[in-house]
């Protein structure tokens, strides 16, 4: 099972921090501070696998890692996991996430951080890996924009209609609005302008 999701850049500054296991907010940054010490003073040419820190669970855990550019993708797993299978995970987030920002960068991350939460909630939920086709992947962050943006207009339709009527220009303010059988008397209000 997966514990934790981590990004951070070069100089440990998280990106993304996602638990599947609850910790209190302190408790968190100490980790996410320990698996960058840990992982940031391996050489480029060593295995991306290495036992997790005292504070996720030491020897019981493994830290897999992917060093790209200037970020560092971690997944904290048990013993469970298939270390491969993981690398194999990471590789597919992080070509999605290329795919979905048109090379992704660390920029991405920070000004788009619900879309990325987005992508890593169809790939991996509860620390259980969902879905590893980055087709399927992208097919349902795209629905799932395309949803947003229609009820963006739905939403948007009340500040639509009150400025239609503020721009209507009317000569004075109606008294009584007939609809078919039914009349509506208008109260004295304040004018729209």
């Amino acid at each position: 099972m997966i514990k934790a999701i981590l990004i951070f850049n070069n100089h440990g500054k998280p990106r993304l921090s996602k638990f599947y296991e609850h910790y209190n907010e302190d408790t968190e940054q100490q980790i996410i501070r320990e698996t960058f010490h840990l992982v940031s003073k391996r050489d480029e040419n060593v295995c991306n696998f290495l036992e997790g820190g005292m504070l996720i669970g030491g020897s019981d855990y493994k830290l897999i890692y992917r060093h790209y550019a200037t970020l560092y993708f971690v997944f904290c797993v048990d013993s469970s996991e298939s270390e491969l299978g993981i690398l194999d995970l990471i590789q597919v987030f992080v070509e999605t996430l290329d795919k979905c920002f048109e090379n992704v960068c660390e920029l991405d991350l920070i000004f788009h951080v619900d879309k990325v939460h987005n992508i890593l909630a169809e790939m991996v939920m509860g620390g259980m890996v969902l879905e590893t086709n980055m087709n399927e992947i992208i097919m349902q962050v795209d629905a799932q924009n395309k949803m947003e943006k229609s009820e963006a207009g739905i939403a948007g339709a009340p500040a639509r209609a009150v400025s239609a009527v503020k721009n209507m220009n009317l000569p004075e303010m109606p008294r009584n609005i007939n609809i078919g059988d039914i009349s509506i008397k208008v109260p004295n209000l304040p004018s729209f302008k």
